[in-house]
């Protein structure tokens, strides 16, 4: 009778395992670890803007919690509570919230802000998108953990097929050179490993800083201006327009010879949310514009050849 008991107990508690294994969710995030939830997450924190969007887009807004400050697409995320900034956490808050999944931004939230997260036993996934192809991966291990995995499926292939679509419609036109600036005092830009920057090669742009060793750098106006983009971008608010403001002091540098300065918008282009290839077509189109603004080469008649003595 007992061996029958202990038997019966351990068939039980197989099953309940084998239960459990089926209903585990395990993904490894854009950092390397392992993120395992029993169940789909039902309660949702994401600690920057452009990870609230893409809760949303993946079909989980209602199971979203709260959110990092700037958090303002879309329009149903300013409900949510705001416990974060770009350098602290409430994490009273966040122990009140009881949350299931805590989404972090790789490069944009502090390691200090992580370590912290994980030390709490909270299931943290760090994300860090440098390409569309992991924007679209990203929003699928969403959809994943949350449950949501039809909504996200969808969004993410609508998202691959515009990518493919802006690629093939502007990344065969003539190469512009482009400086992309973030900030001017001091110039800062970006390199070419920086999602914005496979923007500017899908619409047929070189981005004349791409070599830098960092996403985000501080570079001399000197060296800037021996770069001679041909077109400046800018990025902020909607409706905003584009201000040349110091390069017009560098009338040799082609951009400000031929006024080429363009503005877009940020939260599309900037965010590295499911609205970036919005932004990237926006800046297509300004780099488009640039293109057929700049002098077009000349073909006419072939001066014969000189000698260094200046005979023919």
């Amino acid at each position: 009778m007992r061996a029958r008991a202990v038997a019966c107990a351990a068939a039980l508690l197989l099953a309940t395992a084998a239960r459990a294994a089926t209903a585990s969710i395990e993904l490894v995030d854009d950092a390397g670890h392992r993120v395992a939830l029993g169940h789909p997450a039902q309660r949702i924190v994401a600690l920057a803007p452009h990870l609230t969007e893409l809760v949303y887009a993946a079909g989980a807004g209602g199971q979203l919690v709260a959110v990092g400050k700037y958090s303002d697409f879309p329009p149903e995320a300013l409900a949510k509570p705001v416990i974060s900034d770009a350098f602290a956490v409430n994490y009273e808050a966040l122990a009140r919230l009881h949350p299931d999944l805590v989404l972090v931004w790789g490069s944009g939230t502090p390691d200090r802000i992580k370590s912290k997260l994980r030390t709490l036993g909270v299931p943290v996934y760090e994300v860090e998108i440098r390409s569309v192809a992991g924007l679209v991966d990203t929003l699928r291990g969403i959809g994943r953990l949350a449950g949501t995995e039809a909504v996200a499926q969808a969004r993410a292939q609508a998202i691959a097929a515009d990518w493919a679509a802006l690629k093939a419609e502007y990344g065969g036109r003539k190469p512009v050179r482009v400086f992309f600036q973030l900030w001017d005092a001091p110039l800062m830009t970006l390199n070419g490993q920086h999602l914005i920057s496979s923007a500017i090669t899908a619409c047929g742009g070189s981005n004349v800083f791409a070599e830098l060793p960092t996403l985000t750098a501080t570079v001399s106006w000197e060296v800037a201006v021996q770069r001679d983009p041909e077109i400046v971008v800018t990025e902020g608010g909607p409706g905003e327009s584009a201000k040349p403001g110091r390069w017009s002091e560098f009338t040799r540098v082609s951009a400000a010879r031929h006024g080429q300065f363009a503005h877009v918008e940020g939260d599309l282009l900037a965010r590295s949310g499911p609205r970036f290839v919005e932004g990237a077509r926006e800046l297509c189109v300004a780099i488009d514009d640039a293109r057929r603004g700049l002098p077009q080469p000349r073909f006419g008649p072939v001066a014969p050849a000189r000698s260094a003595s200046g005979a023919q």
